[in-house]
């Protein structure tokens, strides 16, 4: 008898468990009343467990057990799929282990990549022949209409890059940011008393500036969400040192001037240094 490896014994465990609480009769009646769409927030909240879990590595139990929940939600539909008749497990990791090897004849073919930059340029050339069956017409293509908007737009930058529509380094980007940003200016310039600017432009000339610099983090090599994040959190370790020189000075901040708080931050920002 063949021996089973850790890795497929433990998968099947997985699949066994989950089977069972999906039973008709004797599973669990909250696993069985779920479905594809009341599994999305479930999937969503576990993603974005998993991102702050990785954002920590070093608590390896607790990025064990968020690896483990997102396994979970595959399982999950994959368990679902199954029972309807439609697809099972194994469809779902052949899958994507087909589409692994197809996609780096590099590592399991004969084919010559020097750099990531090359291996991204054949992973795009392959992955466009492989959806002309989807009759999709542009390289934007394939770019999920869900995605949040910082990542949709570093996506479809990243697309359009990989057949040569891109500035060359981060220098343009740099221009682009000072003109759009000029244009915003210049729409913000409109308002007056009597006369609000028109906020869908405002809007726009924002959105475009916001696009800019995404753009400029893609050439910088920066993750343009984790930067945001790393300045939200920043913002937030300061304001809270704010607050707490506020309030033991006796103070509350509503009565306090702008500029008796920028004391506070000052002196919160050179605490970290």
């Amino acid at each position: 008898m063949e021996q089973k490896s850790g890795v497929q014994s433990a998968v099947e465990r997985l699949h066994e468990i989950m089977v069972r609480l999906r039973d008709p009769k004797t599973g669990c009646p909250w696993d069985r009343e779920q479905t594809l769409e009341s599994l999305k927030p479930c999937v969503l909240e576990e993603t974005y467990e998993l991102l702050a879990a990785m954002d920590n590595p070093d608590d390896v139990s607790n990025h064990i057990e968020e690896l483990g929940d997102v396994l979970l939600q595959v399982m999950f539909q994959a368990v679902m799929a199954e029972q309807e008749g439609r697809f099972t497990f194994e469809d779902v990791a052949n899958g994507v282990s087909d589409k692994l090897v197809h996609r780096h004849p590099h590592v399991f073919g004969t084919v010559d990549a020097a750099d990531s930059a090359a291996v991204l340029r054949n992973w795009e050339r392959l992955k466009q022949m492989e959806h002309k069956k989807e009759a999709r017409h542009s390289a934007l293509d394939g770019v999920p209409s869900a995605l949040p908007a910082l990542l949709k737009a570093r996506r479809i930058q990243e697309k359009a890059s990989r057949v040569g529509f891109d500035w060359k380094d981060a220098a343009g980007p740099m221009e682009k940011i000072a003109e759009e940003l000029d244009e915003l200016k210049a729409e913000v310039a409109t308002r007056s008393s009597d006369k609000p600017a028109d906020s869908g432009r405002v809007k726009e000339e924002l959105g475009d500036l916001l696009f800019a610099v995404c753009n400029l983090a893609r050439h910088l090599g920066v993750d343009a969400e984790s930067a945001l994040e790393l300045s939200s959190s920043k913002f937030s370790r300061r304001f809270r040192a704010v607050e707490a020189g506020a309030k033991a000075a006796g103070r509350d901040l509503k009565e306090m001037t702008l500029a008796e708080m920028d004391v506070l931050w000052d002196e919160a920002k050179a605490c970290e240094n």
